[in-house]
């Protein structure tokens, strides 16, 4: 995390998932091989007749939250298929360059989701911690993509029927479990459709896109420059796939591949969470505080692993090929500690523990939401290792549960932002469903286990929601090539859990001018995170049009 007040960046796809909301790719059914994907085809330069009132409108803008800030309402047509049938209004703020020098254009940010809200991105962080140099010549701009938080929100649940729904046991163990499972997915859809049946057609990524590209011209800009996070870069590189000629400087950090089925998407995003454990695993084991048996010794060790009476049955690794401690015991390592974690989540399972919050009792769910929150930033590290202290040791599930309702964006009193509902929305629209039936997930658990014995089960149980949506998908996996447009920077994270690596090396040869700028580190997107390596390339780009070397890595 940056020194300002800035959002966790959510996962890019967690489509309303039960487990996490830990970005789980709601699934198609290609191979995910980016050679057999279609390429996207760009849009007429020439704008249609239809849609000439939208980019000719005038904003009205009006002083709006802190000081500073203006906000407007942009409309859109609810269906660019049929501009006359109806519009869909945007809601839009911005911040004015504040000088010194010349002012640049607008710059456009979003902070992924799908359902983060950009308004709420930009009055918290993005126009106050981008750096100065950039605030001084861009307007600071946000649009709340359609169905998300300010503009015209989808909705499904209420705050208690939400409770309920992200309490619901993902790692079924009979066909009783797995039958509840299949019931919570289709009253959260239901609940979609009663509250939102107007919208959800229309909340496809190609549609936000679009809705940004009426914004430039609104805004009175030739070129879109614009830095997209997580799911963000999704929006932005299909924004260059639709309108090439249109690209000025593009920031995609923490990058997906958009030639991936969702399954695909999924295991690898499993892997990816994993790996970020298993960074988490070896930090915690060297401190006094670890509760998965770190450095405190056989004590804390005895703690961890006596959750479920030591490694769980069927375990992967084991201890008897670790080397013992100086107390007798074998040594810790990063897999004896996923093994105490899955032990307990195991125990939850059975048995919930309390958090102080009636009828919130912490049970597997919404302990491995806690736990996969802190692997979007290092910096969440020590409250993770605090919470599961005292979750594990003590019986007090209060630190984890308020990590997983600070992802779902669950408020103290018991609302919760409109995030998971535009997630699945969205999801749900843009692939078809990773899985159409439980047989299929079952089938499946040995890839995603052996992608993640921590999280594998889970992952692939919450990947079943889309299955019941009530709008069927109209996109597919596709190559973004872009041919033509200026260069853009594709960032990725070498030890991303939320949008593995291999993405951005991906959809950088996708792109005709992609250029790959890398992060040799831990935790969820780059720029602004802590690297002067990372933050001085993108500032060169953004305020002198410079891309970095293809292939520039930093540290």
């Amino acid at each position: 995390m940056c020194t300002s007040p800035r959002p966790r960046r959510r996962a890019l796809r967690a489509a309303g998932t039960l487990l996490t909301a830990a970005g789980l790719l709601i699934s198609g059914c290609s191979s995910g091989s980016s050679t057999a994907a279609v390429s996207m085809a760009a849009l007429p330069k020439s704008t249609p007749r239809a849609l000439t009132p939208y980019y000719e409108q005038k904003l009205a803008w009006r002083e709006c939250g802190a000081p500073g800030f203006e906000c407007a309402t942009m409309k859109a047509p609810l269906d660019y298929d049929k501009p006359d049938s109806g519009d869909i209004k945007l809601a839009v703020s911005r911040k004015k360059a504040t000088g010194p020098g010349q002012r640049i254009g607008s710059l456009l940010v979003n902070p992924g989701g799908p359902g983060g809200s950009a308004i709420g991105y930009l009055q918290a962080y993005a126009a106050l911690g981008y750096p100065a140099s950039v605030r001084a010549r861009y307007d600071m701009v946000a649009i709340d993509p359609r169905g998300v938080a300010r503009s015209e929100p989808v909705e499904c649940l209420d705050g208690k029927q939400m409770d309920a729904y992200t309490q619901t046991d993902v790692t079924p163990d009979n066909t009783r479990e797995r039958d509840e499972l299949v019931r919570a997915y289709k009253k959260f859809a239901a609940g979609c459709e009663a509250r939102s049946a107007k919208i959800l057609p229309h909340v496809s990524t190609v549609e936000a896109a679009r809705d940004m590209d009426v914004l430039r011209s609104v805004l009175g800009d030739d070129k879109l420059t614009y830095v997209g996070a997580s799911y963000g870069t999704f929006l932005g590189a299909t924004y260059a796939g639709l309108y090439p000629d249109r690209v000025g400087r593009l920031v995609l950090d923490g990058a997906m591949d958009p030639s991936l089925s969702a399954r695909a998407m999924n295991e690898d995003q499993t892997a990816g969470f994993e790996t970020a454990f298993q960074s988490f695993a070896k930090d915690c084991l060297k401190r006094t505080d670890c509760p998965l048996g770190g450095a405190a010794g056989a004590g804390a060790a005895g703690a961890a692993g006596s959750v479920n009476g030591g490694t769980p049955s069927g375990g992967h690794g084991g201890h008897g090929g670790d080397a013992p401690s100086a107390g007798g015991r074998p040594a810790a390592t990063p897999a004896t500690a996923g093994e105490r974690l899955k032990a307990f989540f195991q125990k939850l399972d059975e048995n919930p523990i309390p958090t102080g919050t009636p009828g919130r009792d912490l049970g597997e769910a919404l302990a491995t939401t806690g736990v996969i929150a802190a692997m979007y930033d290092e910096g969440a590290w020590p409250q993770l290792r605090e919470a599961l202290s005292a979750a594990m040791k003590d019986k007090n599930g209060k630190g984890l549960l308020a990590l997983s309702d600070s992802y779902y964006e669950r408020a103290d009193d018991g609302r919760y932002a409109n995030l998971m509902f535009a997630n699945a929305a969205v999801n749900c629209l843009d692939l078809p469903p990773s899985f159409t039936s439980p047989d299929e997930v079952a089938k499946a658990l040995p890839a995603f286990e052996k992608a993640s014995p921590v999280f594998g089960d889970g992952l692939a149980w919450s990947a079943l929601n889309c299955a019941y949506w009530p709008v069927k998908a109209t996109g597919r996996s596709h190559r973004i090539e872009a041919k033509g447009a200026a260069p853009i920077v594709v960032v990725g994270t070498t030890r991303d859990p939320a949008t593995p690596y291999r993405w951005a090396e991906s959809l950088a040869a996708q792109l005709d001018s992609g250029t790959l700028l890398t992060y040799n580190g831990d935790g969820h997107t780059a720029y602004g995170r802590g690297s002067a390596c990372i933050d001085s390339a993108i500032n060169d780009y953004l305020l002198k049009g410079t891309a970095p070397r293809d292939g520039k890595r930093c540290s």
